[in-house]
């Protein structure tokens, strides 16, 4: 009876103990998943399989593309002041940006083209400016022009430990050389303390909550890109939507062209006759308006930077100076004036044409200094 009794308590032991083994495995497995899905960038997902889903059951009828096409625009605003709002960085835009750039790419190849009305120079000039598009794209991510904290630190701190007291009338008292102490207070008094990164930055300098750094002459943060647009990319990144816009707006014409021969390319776009007879040219259609939808908005932003680079004046000083109140809204408020680094319209596109890199300029002023 005993040796029963004693059976029964070990087989409950030996139950007990694997059902605390599974337990345990199963939350460690929760834990992990848990973990990856964390890192794991969720946004994506809605761009690369809802889009072409939507697409073409909006190109099933006239009605369910207005409704479509209406609540998509409304759907990434709200997407882009949720993660603006926690100053989040998200691939959502970029990947959105990207896939429909290869989806536009991949109707235009296999519903337009077969149809004849395209020929190869016009192929070629649009497949040219797509990969011209993405290989700027790539050039503008190499990086804004980041602040290096360790030689800005290091170059904006005291006296060095190896200068020596000089005497004579161009010494001071401290023992640097007059012009050498005049040029460090004249560039501290431009040079502006960043309370998060701990160091000293450049004029125009700025810190970019999102992507957790100092820029060098910071613009914004772009989320197109899922970066800042400073010093260092500036150029590029016009470039960037310049080529793209001009892409877009080229495809789109052939496009209409093709599908509603009649009709002018603007024309077209508001109305088509017959091109909901057949389901590649509804498709059709609905894509080129979505690609309208696309380059309406980046064009929106090539003309505010375009105003912008006029005026010498970034998006972060235009921010700043609306709070102060002490900038000018110019052009119908598309652009902020604060007279600070304005040189004139011609002297202003020089100066950005031909600024130095950041790093460049940081080096410089470094080695001034010591």
């Amino acid at each position: 009876m005993c040796k029963k009794r004693l059976l029964n308590l070990m087989e409950k032991c030996q139950k007990w103990e694997w059902l605390k083994e599974k337990h345990f495995r199963s939350s460690c497995q929760s834990s992990v998943f848990g973990l990856v899905m964390e890192h794991l960038e969720i946004s994506m997902i809605p761009a690369l399989l809802l889009l072409p889903v939507l697409l073409q059951v909006a190109a099933a009828h006239y009605l369910l593309g207005i409704s479509i096409l209406t609540a998509l625009p409304g759907l990434v605003l709200w997407y882009y002041y949720a993660t603006h709002r926690r100053k989040r960085r998200t691939l959502f835009f970029l990947s959105l940006a990207l896939y429909s750039l290869a989806y536009m790419y991949y109707l235009f190849i296999t519903q337009v083209v077969p149809r004849g009305d395209v020929g190869l120079l016009q192929v070629s000039t649009a497949t040219s400016g797509m990969l011209l598009t993405v290989a700027l794209l790539i050039h503008t991510k190499r990086g804004p022009g980041f602040v290096p904290q360790p030689a800005v630190h290091g170059a904006l701190s005291g006296t060095t430990k190896s200068s020596t007291p000089s005497v004579g009338p161009g010494a001071s008292s401290s023992g640097a050389p007059a012009e050498l102490q005049a040029g460090k207070e004249a560039l501290r008094g431009k040079w502006s303390w960043c309370p998060v990164c701990r160091i000293m930055r450049p004029p125009r300098a700025g810190h970019c909550r999102t992507c957790g750094g100092c820029v060098q002459r910071l613009d914004h943060h772009c989320v197109w890109i899922n970066s800042c647009v400073g010093q260092a990319n500036h150029r590029s990144f016009l470039l960037t939507l310049s080529v793209f816009v001009l892409t877009s707006l080229y495809g789109i014409s052939l496009v209409l062209g093709s599908i509603c021969p009649q009709q002018r390319a603007v024309t077209a776009l508001f109305y088509c006759p017959g091109v909901y007879a057949h389901y590649s040219t509804a498709l059709c259609f609905t894509c080129s308006w979505y690609s309208s939808i696309i380059t309406g908005g980046l064009l929106y932003v090539l003309l505010v930077q375009v105003l912008n680079i006029s005026f010498n004046v970034t998006e972060r000083e235009a921010r700043l100076a609306l709070r102060s109140k002490k900038g000018q809204r110019r052009l119908f408020g598309l652009v902020i004036d604060t007279g600070e680094h304005s040189r004139g319209f011609f002297q202003n596109w020089v100066d950005f044409l031909t600024m130095k890199d950041a790093s460049v300029s940081l080096r410089s002023s470094c080695t001034d200094l010591v």
